[in-house]
């Protein structure tokens, strides 16, 4: 069989004899890649490919946690989607599941700050002292207020992933893993919980339209609250034997230290949102 022609790589100009550059990875144009017929090919194929990926990543993280974080960091990454990557797909389905649903999580209102939270008594104060330098009364604030914080919890979502990546290091300080490591066990925590967070959503809906109540009543409120944080522990315990082969007791231990801290990081990520849009809005 003749040898292919040699030809020159259209993006970096090398001269190659095969299909595919071995430099650059770039493949030959072919006669119909500039047709209709050619780019429907190439659309079906990139969308099945990301539903796949994502999907076969999905069910890793879910069903063996730990896993997905060691093939990352080992390099095995064509078959997966990238942590962070992984994490905003997960952020667009949750904020999607929150707008459908009218339920907020993250963005609570300012009226909720202001009398349904731990830090309102702090809020109350810091708010009158913000109204009272800008001169703008509490009933124009408020809509302002409610609308930026949506926008706000968005786009900084992934500022909770940071302190438990940091914390990381400090629990298991003894493994001597790299940083990054711990990084992509954090992203890939947070997606696992916006998943979680996503069948509450769905699941508080359910209670609404069933008459049990909404997520302002407390046994609806608090079943979700410990089932999120169950769900959390569960994946904790898994992941790190996994990941940083934890046994034992101390295994225990360090899994609920860990789902403790995540609540507390959802609850300071709250508190943060409320400084950010208070002084921006």
């Amino acid at each position: 069989m003749a040898e292919p022609a040699p030809r020159t790589c259209p993006t970096c100009k090398t001269s190659v004899p095969t299909p595919f550059c071995p430099v650059c990875g770039e493949e030959p144009l072919k006669p119909n890649d500039l047709t209709l017929r050619g780019l429907s090919e190439k659309l079906f194929h990139a969308l099945t490919s990301i539903d796949a990926r994502v999907l076969r990543t999905t069910r890793r993280l879910v069903l063996r946690p730990g896993e997905l974080t060691l093939a990352w960091t080992e390099g095995v990454r064509k078959p997966y989607v990238a942590p962070f990557q992984l994490f905003l797909i997960a952020n667009v389905i949750f904020f999607f599941l929150q707008s459908l649903t009218g339920i907020n999580v993250f963005s609570s209102t300012l009226h909720s700050h202001l009398h349904q939270q731990d830090w309102s008594e702090l809020a109350q104060s810091l708010l009158a002292r913000r109204l009272e330098e800008t001169g703008t009364p509490l009933e124009t604030f408020a809509p302002v207020f409610d609308r930026a914080v949506v926008l706000h919890a968005k786009s900084l979502i992934v500022l909770m992933t940071v302190p438990f990546a940091a914390l990381l290091p400090l629990m298991f300080f003894r493994r001597r893993r790299p940083f990054m490591l711990h990084v992509v066990f954090s992203l890939h925590l947070y997606t696992f919980l916006l998943l979680v967070f996503c069948l509450a959503l769905l699941a508080a809906k359910v209670c609404e339209w069933s008459g049990i109540g909404d997520l302002n009543t407390p046994l609806v409120d608090n079943v979700l609250s410990v089932a999120n944080l169950a769900a959390c522990a569960i994946y904790l315990y898994a992941a790190i034997g996994t990941v940083y082969q934890a046994k034992g007791v101390a295994r225990v231990v360090q899994a609920a230290v860990l789902a403790v801290a995540v609540g507390l990081i959802v609850l300071g990520y709250r508190f943060t949102l409320f400084l950010i849009t208070l002084y921006a809005a």
